[in-house]
């Protein structure tokens, strides 16, 4: 496999959110053709299709996802328990890749395929247990462009924020974020192509 060429040039841009520290680089350069790499872990990555719990009630997740990590690294969420696959060289390298522009160490990473526009994510907050007191997300994206939807939990005042997800994109998440703010990806109207987003964490314990 070709090595990944690091680009010490990108830049996170903070965005102004109350009570949250979100990043964002529009576009990384990662070395590889980003089709080719959309191509590669939708055919390569053992997909799982999950229930979750929400409000008591179990619902198929309208999305597939898998689960990497560290040996020992499990993660719990909505009634799902994951045990971590071992990493793959490709994954290995955009890890390295993304602790290395966001300047943090991550042991994990849950993969999320949104197979076209009916796909989705519903509103939630990363702060699981095993994720500890203000955990770090840095999510990377491959595919076609989503839209990020970040709504406070509280505050009725505070305007929700949107902003795309291209192909190449990277967004990190950092210190209250997920205390005070939810997140998510809604469903399109509009059809659009499959999106593969690698959300890069680290569970301490």
């Amino acid at each position: 496999m070709t090595p990944y060429l690091f680009d010490d040039t990108a830049e996170l841009e903070q965005f102004k959110i109350e009570g949250a520290d979100v990043s964002f680089a529009p576009s990384i350069h990662l070395g590889r053709n980003r089709d080719d790499l959309l191509r590669e872990l939708i055919v390569d990555t053992p997909w799982r299709h999950e229930s979750v719990t929400i409000w008591g009630k179990r619902h198929l997740q309208p999305r597939l996802i898998a689960w990497y990590g560290d040996p020992g690294r499990h993660y719990s969420y909505s009634g799902i328990s994951l045990d971590p696959l071992p990493w793959t060289p490709t994954l290995t390298e955009l890890r390295l890749l993304v602790e290395r522009l966001a300047g943090e160490v991550f042991n994990s990473v849950l993969l999320n395929y949104y197979r076209d526009h009916r796909d989705s994510m519903g509103f939630h907050s990363d702060d699981e247990r095993e994720l500890g007191p203000m955990p770090i997300i840095a999510s990377l994206s491959f595919g076609a462009t989503r839209t990020f939807v970040l709504k406070h939990k509280t505050r009725r005042d505070l305007k929700t924020v949107r902003f795309d997800l291209p192909s190449g994109s990277l967004i990190v998440m950092k210190g209250k974020t997920q205390e005070f703010w939810r997140h998510g990806i809604d469903k399109q109207t509009q059809p659009c192509g499959p999106r593969v987003n690698l959300t890069f964490r680290r569970i301490i314990f």
